[in-house]
């Protein structure tokens, strides 16, 4: 049995010419081979992006008691009794318990090595690591500074990120779609063809937390002894959108 087959466009977005589509009976009685011929119109592939720049509202320090001991439950005790006072001074620089997570605990032997001798054991290290969430960015120096006065002798370093980034990145996404269009626009008269829909959009990107920056290893001033405070600076952080979109061209 012989039929004709019409390619429909979806959505008004892909546009087809029609043509004759051909079956016939494979031997065997198997289901009729269908061979179609599609000829898409000639389009535009183009890319491009929006980009905002923003502060940040917050900010996350990553820090931790490191303490040794000839025993485990030594090490772990003293380890325990560190991280309380720090807690304390957490608590007394304004954070909630719900902004601070702890990120790692570990508890590990500790070998002295010789050359031509079996390790020795030395001790057992105990860590206990945890990340602070801080919104008011003038008391990041001072909680860095209280912490560290506190018992911390580890900090991994602090980043600056957004408490919700979906304004920036729908600025960024209009910045993207205007600059798309203009593209579009300029590639349809630098080739003399009218420009057509636009088939299809895809985007990429979006907001991205920033990587931890190095702060310091541990600095044991006391700011009752005169010691500066530490300044940290949020700066800006780049919120992009990237998206990628195709246009029909000519008539």
């Amino acid at each position: 049995m012989t039929r004709t087959l019409v390619a429909l466009s979806l959505g008004g977005l892909m546009m087809a010419a029609a043509a004759p589509a051909l079956a016939q009976s494979q031997p065997g009685g198997g289901a009729p081979l269908t061979i179609q011929a599609v000829t898409d119109r000639p389009s535009l592939n183009l890319s491009a992006y929006g980009e905002v720049k923003v502060q940040p509202d917050m900010a996350s320090i990553t820090f931790g008691v490191v303490t040794e001991a000839p025993t485990a439950a030594e090490a772990m005790r003293l380890n325990a009794e560190r991280m309380s006072q720090v807690m304390t001074a957490l608590r007394r620089a304004g954070l909630n318990e719900r902004d601070v997570q702890t990120a790692g605990l570990n508890l590990s032997a500790q070998y002295d090595y010789q050359q031509n001798e079996p390790p020795r054991l030395r001790g057992y290290q105990a860590s206990n690591r945890v990340t602070v969430n801080i919104y008011d960015l003038t008391k990041v120096g001072s909680t860095a500074d209280a912490v560290v006065a506190a018992g911390v002798n580890q900090i991994d370093g602090v980043s600056f990120g957004l408490r919700d980034p979906k304004a920036a990145e729908n600025q960024a996404r209009q910045l993207a779609v205007r600059a798309l269009q203009e593209k579009a626009a300029l590639y349809a008269q630098a080739l003399g063809q009218p420009l057509g829909q636009i088939r299809s959009l895809s985007e990429g990107g979006g907001y991205t937390p920033r990587p931890p920056m190095p702060m310091y290893a541990a600095r044991a001033v006391s700011m009752d002894a005169g010691g500066a405070e530490t300044s940290v600076s949020g700066g800006e952080l780049s919120v992009r959108i990237d998206i990628t979109g195709v246009y029909d061209i000519g008539r």
